[in-house]
């Protein structure tokens, strides 16, 4: 900005948006000075770099908005989890996947941990079959992101939004 750009040769152009030329960096202050604006280098690795006629502050205040105001159209994603056993009723079973439904329309990810106790970790393959009941049911919304893995005592599976 200003006095600060160190280069021989810069393009400057207007306030209005007009090609000035190429000229150094002290004219094109003094072009600016003239109109009560600041030279502002908009485009450093060109050849030779561009310099704008504007009001910097405002520049910098429109820069920010914009920053802003795309921060808050972005749609941070979460990790939900469910737990569930092997040993889940039916109308337990689908309150869980109408919550897991939910959470995915949203765009949330849903982690799904399965627990075993005692005897249960006799018989894992009724727990996988359940994770698999469940990609079936949620297939038209949902894709898996991490296939069933087992740790430990738990068997997990995480799914995302088609």
């Amino acid at each position: 900005m200003n006095e600060r750009i160190r280069v021989p040769k810069i393009r400057v152009i207007g306030a209005d948006g007009e090609q000035l030329g190429t000229m150094g960096p002290n004219e094109g202050t003094m072009r600016a000075q003239a109109v009560g604006l600041d030279l502002v280098e908009v485009a450093p690795l060109a050849s030779p770099p561009v310099c704008r006629i504007m009001d910097f502050s405002k520049y910098k205040y429109d820069q920010e908005k914009k920053e802003k105001e795309s921060r808050k159209r972005q749609h941070t994603i979460k990790i939900k989890e469910i737990r569930i056993k092997p040993s889940i009723e039916d109308h337990d079973y689908h309150t869980k996947l109408e919550h897991a439904r939910q959470f995915l329309e949203k765009g949330n990810k849903v982690k799904w941990s399965l627990m075993f106790r005692g005897r249960e970790m006799a018989h894992r393959e009724l727990g996988r079959q359940l994770l698999d009941k469940i990609i079936q049911d949620t297939v038209d919304i949902s894709e898996v992101e991490m296939a069933p893995k087992k740790e430990g005592r738990f068997l997990f599976m995480v799914l995302m939004p088609k």
